[in-house]
């Protein structure tokens, strides 16, 4: 057990490490409430649309095959602090932009500064004890769920507010949520200036009595000792190691095992669909004939059940280890994704004078609908081609969401189940598990290329989903979309059956010595 006083210390530690998160998902949420209104102000394609979504992760992935060694150069605490402050330049830049073009540039510098999931899941996994790193590994994912809550609420009030307000309209309130988030920069940013480096970069660069000071803080007096012990042993087994020759060792014949676990993990993590819900959350919602004020409401909901997913995580991932919660939190992510399948396959849509009514009360031009009246469909593909076809790309964002709120006939119950439980599974499993696996089964050796390394996998497994997620719903329809992502967590379920190991209660050492495989 940890003393009080140690414990108040590491969890301090991890939580300012893992803030970055909180950013990150106030930066997500945001960017799915301002997708309407961006994409009307701009008059998008699906495929613009799917690309401002997914330029973020093109820096992502830029920004990868540089983290790791920055990490090893200047340490874990001082990427963080650039991290914020790019954060930062990336909220002001898409808060004020003046064009989609200026937007993307924003987006994109924003995407550099989500390699923080990274640096702050390596720094947590070397900070905090073994017993507990777990716990505090999945801090991260918490604050993840607790930004895109806050960014949902924010974007509700924000959206509620429109009708009555003299300074909010549906041409500027997407700035006022991309701008909001600009505060917990600042917040992040005091917060870094506080935690100390890491005790094994410091130990890397010699500067032994820092390292053992920040041991202290962090163990008990004996477990500091012998973890200090440990990291001179793992230390002197090594060389001195550049980038490049840790690349080749990572992908050496003794790291496949490890590496083969690690890339499945993350192409299952970032396919199953989270970013695509996520980032088009009211757009899915909209897809079940709600209001835009109850799809905004709905998100509420939905980053509530993320929180409390996330807590179960952070409560049982000691007991029940990594294993258990990956394979049990597919197991659901697939049968939820059906479920949704489901409803909306057997969702249709029908254009009468009784539809045209209602829509024309919710302040949309129909009198380009009238010549779609007396027509039903049998999927949203087609509503949406005869819609593209009598509106404008400018119209179109803000008339599609009323014209299938009052034409679809629907049974909600399996849409929103699936995304719902969907939601919560992932943030009880895959969600902060990956992260907890990944800072504990790479040696210290490969460490600082490892992470990044499978980051990368994962952002470009979500890139893919994100990029042509609306593409998707537009040509394919929402019923296959989510069987994709049920097949997907389906076949991913299986894979981590025959090859996750257990990693809890383990130190970094003993893993090693477990899954590198001579």
């Amino acid at each position: 057990m940890l003393s009080n006083k140690v414990n108040r210390n590491v969890t301090l530690y991890a939580f300012v490490a893992a803030f970055g998160g909180f950013v990150f998902g106030l930066d997500l949420a945001n960017l799915s409430g301002a997708a309407r209104y961006v994409s009307s102000l701009f008059g998008l394609s699906a495929l613009q649309l799917g690309w401002l979504f997914t330029c973020s992760l093109v820096g992502v992935i830029v920004s990868l095959f540089f983290t790791g060694a920055l990490c090893e150069k200047y340490g874990r605490k001082k990427i963080l602090l650039s991290i914020a402050l790019t954060y930062s330049l990336s909220s002001i830049l898409s808060a004020f932009a003046l064009n989609y073009e200026m937007l993307l540039i924003g987006r994109f510098i924003g995407g550099i500064a989500f390699a923080s999931l990274t640096v702050s899941a390596m720094y947590i996994g070397e900070v905090a004890p073994s017993e507990q790193r777990g716990r505090f590994v999945s801090i991260s994912q918490l604050l993840i769920t607790l930004g895109t809550l806050l960014a949902f609420i924010v974007n509700y009030f924000l959206v509620k507010a429109i009708p009555t307000s003299s300074w909010l309209t549906e041409q500027n309130v997407w700035r006022y949520m991309l701008g909001f988030e600009l505060i917990a920069n600042v917040i992040w940013i005091a917060g870094i200036f506080i935690i100390p480096e890491s005790p094994r970069w410091l130990m890397k660069k010699g500067r032994e009595e820092e390292a053992r000071s920040v041991l202290n803080k962090t163990r008990l007096p004996e477990r500091a000792a012998k973890t200090m012990d440990a990291i001179k042993i793992s230390f002197a087994e090594e060389e001195a190691t550049t980038p490049l020759q840790q690349l080749k060792k990572l992908f050496g014949k003794p790291m496949s095992f490890v590496v083969a676990v690690a890339v499945i993990y993350a192409i299952v993590q970032g396919a199953s669909g989270m970013n695509a819900v996520v980032l088009f959350a009211p757009m899915v919602f909209e897809q079940v004939g709600m209001s835009v004020e109850n799809t905004f409401f709905q998100t509420i909901i939905l980053g509530s059940v993320a929180v409390l997913g996330t807590l179960v995580a952070i409560s049982f991932v000691e007991k029940w280890g990594r294993r258990f919660l990956t394979i049990a939190g597919l197991s659901l992510i697939c049968i939820a994704h059906l479920s949704t399948f489901y409803g909306f396959s057997n969702a249709r849509y029908t254009i009468n004078a009784e539809t045209i009514s209602e829509i024309a009360e919710q302040k949309v031009d129909t009198t380009k609908l009238q010549s779609l009246s007396g027509k039903q469909y049998d999927s949203d593909v087609e509503l949406k081609k005869d819609l593209a076809t009598i509106y404008t790309k400018e119209e179109l964002p803000l008339a599609t969401g009323p014209i299938i709120n009052s034409s679809i006939d629907i049974n909600p119950f399996f849409v929103l189940f699936g995304i719902f439980i969907f939601y919560a599974a992932f943030n009880i499993s895959i969600g902060p598990i990956m992260w907890v696996i990944f800072s504990e089964i790479f040696p210290n050796s490969v460490r600082s290329v490892a992470l990044p390394f499978v980051a990368l996998v994962q952002t470009i497994a979500g890139f893919i989903i994100s990029l042509f997620f609306p593409w998707q719903l537009e040509n394919l329809g929402a019923a296959p979309t989510f069987l994709i992502f049920a097949i997907i967590a389906g076949i991913g379920m299986v894979i981590m059956f025959f090859l996750l190991p257990e990693t809890k209660g383990k130190s970094i050492e003993d893993l090693e010595k477990e899954l590198v495989r001579a």
